[in-house]
């Protein structure tokens, strides 16, 4: 049926045919057009509401205006440790020198005193030796031949580097830059006001190169050693080349590998993960994790948490479906922290899950066929992933959430924030092999600098790499 206009029918027929067909024709045009705008500017305040309570924004870009957390009401202690708390003493250090010191006399009656303490109390101070480059000079004197008067230069002695920094320095630029995410120029600054060692910026690359080349074969045993094991992996933005690109990673109970590459397609993922082993993964909703078996993966329910959030904000028919899937997350995640604090046990945790299902189920259905065409997605998309919302309740040692991906990505953003990213494929080689090696020390409990130094004297010297593999003694 054509629309008729807001006039009088009889001016409306008095109107010619071929007219009334091109108002007619022009009024659908423009209600499509003002349909168009509509929807436009609906998904322009939703993303002006945006925020990081329903959506991956950071807390650092939210208004003034969006409500926290009610503080808690003060609880009339003091500052500092309670009664009951543990006692935290400064782990002493083995000394270098000892001096014994000893009271003269008693406090009260002023006799002399003798004798040993076969338990003295303690005071360590720790200071720092004034710092002092250990240099070797090495001169290579040319001589001439006496019979055909050719001049022949010494060669420097197997494992000197030539570039004129050693292992440990190297390691310490490398461990300054990809650690503490000191710039190259901060790092040339505090070699020469600290350490007493001038280096240039240039240096600096150079050995980031030389060190990332040292660390080669560990981070590559690393990455395929990471590969079948259950994990948590995300993935976040990145530069090269002034180029956009991604940075991935693959966080395991005893390592963590990181890979830049210009894309963020599921191939990379692939590279990284293989599911043959049986393990378990820990994604968010990105549709490059598609790939992943549904009983081997593990949606993060902090991600959902954030979008439910966001349906309840729209304020449209999908607001309420928003609400009801809130509260059963919040349910999810409050007999989780009793299983993970042994209150609660797992049988009885997955007893409440099968009523927490069924809930998020019917949900979700009833989201399908909701007014509002955004929550209608994803509720649609989630129900096609549901198995993998209940791996962890499924599978022990599994957690709901992908907390340690993106805490692992922190560090690594902040310096991307700092930097702007790197120059070319070489930096970010130098980038992957710094914070796998950082990342993968920490969480063993090596320490990195001294890993670090032995990957340098390993290549120097020919005689091979440490092992960063669990377990592994070198």
């Amino acid at each position: 049926m054509m629309p008729v206009p807001p006039l009088p029918g009889e001016l409306w027929e008095q109107i010619p045919p071929a007219a009334q067909a091109a108002i007619t024709a022009l009024i659908r045009q423009y209600e499509q057009r003002l349909q168009t705008l509509q929807h436009r500017m609906e998904d322009l305040e939703q993303r002006l509401g945006q925020n990081s309570t329903n959506s991956s924004r950071p807390p650092p870009t939210d208004a003034p205006t969006v409500k926290r957390r009610p503080l808690q009401p003060p609880s009339g202690l003091k500052k500092g440790a309670q009664r009951g708390h543990p006692l935290q003493l400064r782990p002493l250090l083995p000394p270098d020198r000892t001096v014994p010191c000893k009271p003269a006399s008693c406090r009260r009656c002023g006799r002399p005193l003798h004798g040993d303490d076969p338990e003295p109390l303690r005071r360590q101070v720790i200071e720092l030796p004034p710092p002092r480059p250990d240099v070797t000079e090495y001169q290579l004197h040319r001589l001439a031949c006496r019979c055909c008067g050719i001049t022949t230069c010494a060669a420097l002695p197997a494992g000197v580097p030539a570039g004129g920094q050693g292992p440990r320095l190297q390691a310490v630029v490398a461990l300054l830059t990809g650690a503490y995410r000191l710039s190259k120029r901060l790092v040339g600054e505090l070699c020469i006001d600290v350490l007493g060692v001038p280096i240039s910026a240039g240096q600096v690359c150079a050995l980031e190169a030389e060190t990332a080349a040292a660390t080669d074969a560990v981070v590559q045993e690393l990455r395929d050693f990471a590969r079948g094991q259950p994990a948590n992996v995300d993935e976040t933005g990145w530069r090269e080349n002034r180029q956009r690109g991604w940075l991935w990673t693959v966080v395991t109970k005893a390592g963590t590998v990181f890979t830049i590459a210009l894309s963020r397609a599921g191939s990379v993922a692939q590279g990284l993960l293989d599911p043959a082993h049986g393990q378990v993964s820990t994604t968010d909703r990105y549709q490059g994790y598609l790939w992943l078996p549904l009983r081997q993966r593990q949606i993060c329910w902090a991600h959902l948490n954030r979008d439910f959030q966001a349906r309840v904000d729209r304020g449209n028919e999908g607001s309420v479906i928003g609400e009801e899937l809130l509260c059963c997350a919040q349910d999810l995640f409050t007999w989780w922290y009793r299983v993970r604090d042994g209150t609660l046990s797992r049988s009885t945790f997955r007893q409440y899950m099968e009523v927490v299902r069924s809930m998020v189920r019917e949900q979700l259905e009833a989201g399908v066929v909701c007014g509002c065409a955004k929550t209608a997605g994803v509720c649609r998309e989630l129900l096609t992933v549901e198995p993998a919302l209940w791996t962890c309740v499924r599978v022990e040692g599994i957690e709901p959430t992908n907390n340690a991906a993106e805490r692992a990505l922190r560090h690594a953003v902040q310096w991307r924030k700092t930097s702007y990213g790197t120059d070319s494929e070489g930096g970010s080689r130098s980038v992957e092999s710094v914070l796998r090696v950082v990342a993968t020390c920490r969480q063993q409990g090596r320490a990195v600098l001294e890993f670090l130094t032995r990957c340098c004297s390993g290549r120097l010297q020919g005689s091979g790499s440490p092992c960063l593999l669990p377990g592994a003694s070198g």
